[in-house]
């Protein structure tokens, strides 16, 4: 069984960047595929950015050339750098493990809260 712990939330400015970082521990991390989702109060969970064991990396429209998915493998541990932040980043963001690049996601951190004042 994996288990994923977020870190590196926080308040930023408009403009400015964060890093988040997703742990993990058990199972085989480099085997899976991972993502970041977020949410807000009142909408549904939507997939930010995901990353296959390949490294391969597929984000949404509106986070496309401002943020980056990576892995570390050796680390077990996943990254989003976030660029350019808007206040509509605002949400709290999870980790995830994925069936696949483009499958369902099958495990959850616990989220990391992202702030972006203006």
């Amino acid at each position: 069984q994996v288990t994923l712990v977020e870190s590196g939330g926080g308040l930023a400015q408009v403009g400015g960047s964060l890093r988040l970082s997703c742990a993990a521990s058990g199972g085989t991390f480099s085997a899976n595929a991972m993502a970041w989702y977020r949410q807000t109060p009142g909408k549904e969970r939507e997939l930010v950015a995901g990353i296959a064991a390949s490294g391969l990396t597929r984000y949404i429209p509106a986070v496309k050339d401002r943020f980056t998915i990576s892995r570390d493998n050796a680390k077990k541990t996943m990254y989003l750098e976030m660029n350019s932040l808007k206040p509509e980043d605002t949400a709290v963001y999870y980790c995830a493990l994925l069936t696949a690049l483009y499958g369902n996601p099958w495990g959850w951190g616990q989220g990391t809260q992202v702030t972006i004042s203006s």
